[in-house]
């Protein structure tokens, strides 16, 4: 009986299995479905973390964005250009207890995984569990490598899993010192610092060769959290981090337990970056070559803000100082003189005013935003009544300006560069060295008198200092004036210059220069402006910038030769080869002759001329031409020595805010500048220029003139010597100055003549 049931068990167990075949089918297929759903949701989600790992290019040449960093001739850094503040360094260059607190404090068993560490992954995963909250990361360096090179940030399962197969490519594909290499360029260390070598320099203002122990340390405690560990605020935290870097560097006995205790006795040093000027010396200058770069950057296929190039320049460091300073000495006390004579009160200043806060507000964000008149017009009406922001625009107007430029005439190198009052402006402010184009009033004249030297006229050929009148193609009359008013006589072209006599420029222009000549000279020197033709032209009426008259002046001190002026002699990638490189673009613009003659000229502006005030600073040979426009609203001083030409304007940015007194003619408002410049750059022995004097061509000769009648001088003659041209057609003998025998013949043949 008991077999019985139990197969009658076995039947209905049976029976009950296929009582409804048509059911299990319905089943089957169900999940049929589901399992294709499932493998390919699999699958899909497969190829989208595949789809979003980097190539295998990409992981040969990986790309991340480099600073590129501006040096002076000197090596000393002057800016650099930039989305990330980041340096690259190669791994021969890393201290080893850099290394070795990173692999201490990060990721212990760098030398052993392949990339993941799967020991970690499941400690940190029942920490984290058993806490309720992520308390410990599993990444590997390997990871972070990953993680900072190709992938985003977002906190993701799928950037997890991606991490962690890049991490095995990487590991693949890499050693593991190329791979240490990899992480000290790309880790952000805080502060806009990418890289260790940006982050030494941000915090200690060292090279990474130079870090310390105790420094190292620091850096590595703040890869986990540079926000909360920042030593220029959270003093406290970042030394607490320090030293539990240095704990674990002792654990793996990569240091001994004395030395960890003495590190972490040791203060939290760094240094405050508001405290180092050097990058920011000479900003109008950076960005005058960050100008130059973009346009290069077409032609050779790099990216100034990515690719971490190093731009050597022929900027001096010291001298750019000593420009800063010669600025900024002078431009206090004259900005003061001209803050107690100004006023706003005046008819003629009140419509400059008005017009400046019209300009102001076209130019401000809300006008040019606004949607309709009706908007900016009420945009208008706010400004006019808001007091703070007229005053921001009078002290615009009534700030006095310059742009200052020096330059190796025989080469031309910008060796300083000064484009405002304010040499610490931000970078892209208006450079008024070469953004600028002003009046040079009578700093023009030379290239009047050069032509007239390269007609053959000689320094002493005499002009009538007398009124002229002109028609001015308008049909108008032009009578140019003397600045002190008086006339009368005959003038030497020597003393012309000399004094700045602007009737006898003009007669120079009229009667031995002719103004087509005059401009021909001066494109050829260097002007690139346009000049118009007109006689005003000898008085200085076309404007050009201060870069491009100090590099025609540059001419003189280069015995005729002009060399175009540059700012930039190589560019290297970011593994130090030559992309590009400069050299010096020469021609020959003027005869050696012409140009010494010149010199010698202009050096009497500094001996007795409008340039006199230079000799309290300066005791060796210069040359140079003050000048000043209508108004005073300009000043100027271009002058040379045989190795430097540095040329000066001083002036306001809207012309018709003017000095308006003798205070600001280019002898007072720019010479100084120029002068201490100078006097201090040749005495800062670091530099070495050396006092000399002009190199005299062999083509000029000496010829012995009676001071007073400037004719050939007798052995009577008070006798002075003038430079000329060999071919130049000597005047007759003095006839003043001579024996009584000789006077009686002189008598007798001029009556029988």
């Amino acid at each position: 009986m008991k077999y019985k049931r139990l197969h009658t068990r076995r039947i209905k167990r049976s029976a009950k299995r296929i009582k409804n075949p048509q059911k299990r089918y319905r089943f089957t297929k169900v999940h049929g479905l589901i399992a294709v759903i499932i493998f390919a949701g699999i699958g899909w989600y497969g190829i989208h973390i595949v789809s979003g790992l980097p190539s295998l290019n990409q992981l040969d040449n990986p790309r991340p964005d480099y600073a590129s960093k501006v040096y002076s001739a000197d090596g000393e850094l002057l800016g650099q250009y930039s989305i990330i503040n980041r340096s690259q360094v190669s791994i021969d260059e890393l201290p080893p207890y850099l290394i070795n607190a990173l692999i201490a404090s990060e990721d212990r068993k760098f030398y052993r995984h392949r990339g993941i560490d799967i020991d970690r992954i499941i400690k940190a995963t029942v920490k984290n569990f058993m806490s309720f909250r992520i308390r410990e990361g599993a990444s590997t360096i390997t990871q972070q490598v990953a993680r900072n090179l190709y992938l985003d940030h977002e906190q993701s399962i799928t950037r997890k899993l991606r991490e962690a197969i890049t991490a095995l490519q990487i590991e693949r594909r890499f050693s593991k010192e190329n791979i240490l290499e990899l992480y000290f360029n790309l880790a952000y260390f805080g502060n806009s610092s990418y890289g260790v070598a940006a982050a030494s320099n941000r915090y200690f203002n060292k090279s990474i060769s130079e870090l310390t122990l105790n420094e190292s340390a620091l850096l590595v405690g703040l890869l986990p959290n540079p926000v909360l560990y920042d030593p220029t605020i959270h003093t406290e935290r970042a030394l607490t981090r320090r030293n539990i870097v240095l704990n674990s560097m002792k654990e793996m006995e990569y240091i001994s337990a004395a030395v960890a205790h003495n590190a972490s006795t040791r203060p939290v040093d760094v240094i405050d970056r508001t405290s180092i000027s050097d990058s920011n010396i000479a900003p109008h200058f950076v960005e005058h070559v960050r100008r130059q770069l973009s346009n290069l950057s077409i032609e050779y296929g790099f990216d100034i803000y990515r690719d971490g190039l190093t731009i050597h320049t022929t900027l001096d460091s010291r001298m750019q100082r000593h420009a800063n300073r010669a600025v900024e000495g002078h431009l206090k006390s004259y900005q003061r003189m001209f803050d107690q004579s100004w006023t706003w009160e005046t008819p003629r200043h009140r419509k400059i005013l008005q017009a400046g806060l019209e300009r102001e507000i076209r130019n401000h964000h809300a006008y040019r935003t606004a949607d309709n008149d009706k908007e900016r017009e009420s945009v208008r009406t706010t400004l006019l009544a808001n007091d703070q922001f007229k005053e921001k625009v009078k002290r615009r107007l009534e700030t006095i300006q310059t742009g200052f430029v020096a330059i190796n005439p025989s080469s031309g190198e910008i060796k300083a560069m000064v484009g405002g009052s304010d040499y610490h402006q931000n970078r892209h402010g208006l450079n008024r060295v070469t953004q600028s184009r002003r009046q040079p009033g009578s700093a023009f004249k030379p290239f009047i008198y050069t032509a007239a030297i390269d007609n053959g006229y000689p320094p002493y050929y005499q002009l009538p200092n007398e009124p002229v009148t002109i028609t001015t193609t308008d049909g108008t009359l032009w009578q140019p004036s003397n600045v002190d008013g008086l006339i009368g006589g005959e003038v030497s072209l020597r003393d012309g210059l000399a004094n700045s006599i602007n009737i006898v420029a003009v007669r120079t222009m009229m009667d031995l220069a002719p103004v087509t000549e005059v401009i021909d000279n001066a494109h050829r020197m260097g002007i690139t402006s346009h000049l118009h033709p007109y006689e005003s032209l000898s008085l200085g009426t076309s404007e050009v910038s201060p870069l491009e008259l100090t590099s025609a002046y540059g001419v003189y001190a280069a015995n005729g030769s002009y060399s175009a002026p540059y700012a930039i002699t190589r560019i290297e990638g970011n593994e130090g080869q030559v992309i590009v490189s400069f050299e010096p673009e020469k021609k020959q613009a003027i005869k050696p002759e012409t140009a010494y003659i010149m010199t010698d000229m202009l050096r009497d502006v500094i001996d007795y001329g409008t340039g006199r005030t230079a000799k309290e600073y300066i005791n060796f040979p210069a040359a140079g031409k003050t000048g000043t426009t209508q108004g005073n609203a300009d000043g100027w001083f271009i002058g040379y020595t045989p190795d430097l030409v540095a040329g000066v304007w001083v002036g306001f940015d809207d012309s018709r805010v003017t000095l308006g007194t003798a205070d600001g003619m280019g002898s007072r408002s720019a010479l100084p500048i120029w002068a201490r410049f100078m006097k201090n750059t040749y005495e800062d022995n670091s530099i070495g220029l050396r006092a000399r004097d002009f190199e005299v061509p062999s083509g000029i000769a000496r010829a012995a003139l009676c001071a007073e009648t400037l004719l050939l001088s007798t052995d009577n003659c008070p006798e002075y010597f003038e430079e000329v041209l060999y071919e130049t057609e000597l005047p007759d003998e003095c006839d003043e100055h001579t024996s009584f025998f000789r006077s009686v013949k002189n008598f007798i043949s001029r009556i029988f003549k």
